[in-house]
C-alpha cells in the first residue's frame, strides 16, 4: 500500500509540471511584465507596478530581449538597447542565451504559457513573469 501511495504522489508530482516543447518558443513573442522574483534564500520579491517591461521576439530561436516603458497612449518608449537572443535545447531543457556587448548569460526556461513565463539563472534565482495587459481606463 505504502509503493502505491508513493507512485501516486511520484506520479503527481511529475504531472504538474509542465514541459516546455519546441513548438512552445514561440510563446515567448510579445510583452512580459516580472510578477515575482524568489532568491535562493526563499525569499519572495512581489511586483505590483512596473515601468519597464520586457518584449520578446524570436524567430527560428534567434532574436532580442528589449526593456521597454509602456506609455498611456499605449505606445511604449525604449533606450534602443536590444540583447540578443538564442534559444538553445540541451538535454530536452530550453535556455534563453543572451548577448550584449561583451557580456553573455543563460536563463532556463522552466515554464511558459500564454500567460506565464518562467525563468532560471544559473544562481537558481527563479523570475516569474505575466504576460503584459496594455493600460486601460474604461
Amino acid at each position: 500500500m505504502k509503493k502505491l501511495v508513493f507512485g501516486f504522489v511520484v506520479f503527481l508530482a511529475f504531472s504538474c509540471t509542465s514541459k516546455v516543447t519546441i513548438a512552445d518558443i514561440a510563446k515567448l513573442n510579445g510583452y512580459w511584465e516580472i510578477k515575482q522574483v524568489k532568491m535562493t534564500t526563499g525569499e519572495i520579491k512581489e511586483y505590483k507596478v512596473n515601468e519597464t517591461i520586457d518584449y520578446f521576439e524570436i524567430k527560428n530561436n534567434m532574436g532580442y530581449r528589449q526593456k521597454v516603458m509602456p506609455q498611456f497612449d499605449g505606445k511604449f518608449l525604449t533606450n534602443g538597447i536590444k540583447e540578443s537572443i538564442k534559444v538553445n535545447e540541451i538535454k530536452n531543457t530550453f535556455f534563453i542565451e543572451y548577448h550584449v556587448d561583451n557580456n553573455k548569460w543563460q536563463e532556463e526556461i522552466i515554464e511558459i504559457a500564454d500567460s506565464t513565463l518562467i525563468l532560471k539563472n544559473k544562481e537558481n534565482t527563479t523570475y516569474t513573469y505575466k504576460k503584459f495587459k496594455p493600460f486601460s481606463f474604461k
